[in-house]
């Protein structure tokens, strides 16, 4: 069976869309604003999120939306890949770190000066225990997050896989994810490249 794009979501603009549907919106123009109104409307009791840099805290609150609406609790830890990537990898933590270091290091901010621990909150929060990668791009490249993913599929005992683009640098943010599988159930979207394009776009 070929792989399906069941679900996405789309954050950019203030504005979150899942499965072209608006879910949230900041009444302010601040990126932060809208994180803690997804906390709030999420109803979630995680308090790490707190700590976590901007890059991690949207790419967290991005897959809650998504993961509420499409679960993936019917696969073992292991089945469930997670693939990501951006243009600014973690400049924005890199900036925050750099500024407070001037008085004193903090550990805290250190940790997130790798962009791919996004993922790694991702798969703590949700016990994925499957392939994991981070890719650094200057735009969104569909035909290589197909391939990458779909090689997952057939090499791997991957069944689930939540890949796509999570970017944020000051103000700026985009967030593209989506989930594939191999069961015909949520949006049943072919997953290539010209569709992951045309929902990005």
């Amino acid at each position: 069976m070929v792989e399906i794009i069941t679900g996405y979501i789309r954050v950019k603009d203030l504005s979150i869309t899942v499965d072209g549907e608006i879910v949230g919106r900041a009444e302010q123009q601040d990126l932060d604003k809208l994180l803690q109104f997804s906390y709030e409307h999420l109803a979630l009791d995680y308090p790490k999120f707190y700590k976590m840099d901007r890059l991690s805290a949207l790419g967290f609150i991005a897959s809650e939306f998504l993961l509420k609406k499409h679960a993936l609790g019917d696969y073992k830890p292991a089945e469930v890949a997670v693939v990501l990537a951006n243009a600014n990898a973690s400049l924005d933590a890199d900036v925050r770190y750099a500024e407070a270091s001037r008085e004193v290091s903090s550990p805290a901010l250190f940790v997130y000066t790798l962009p791919n621990i996004v993922a790694g909150e991702i798969c703590i929060r949700n016990g994925f225990k499957g392939e994991t990668a981070f890719f650094v791009s200057d735009q969104f490249e569909s035909a290589m997050m197909h391939t990458y993913v779909h090689q997952l599929f057939i090499q791997t005992e991957t069944k689930a896989c939540l890949a796509g683009w999570v970017d944020v640098a000051g103000e700026h943010h985009d967030v593209f994810l989506y989930l594939v599988e191999r069961v015909e159930h949520g949006l049943n979207l072919p997953h290539t490249p010209e569709k992951l394009n045309e929902i990005y776009l």
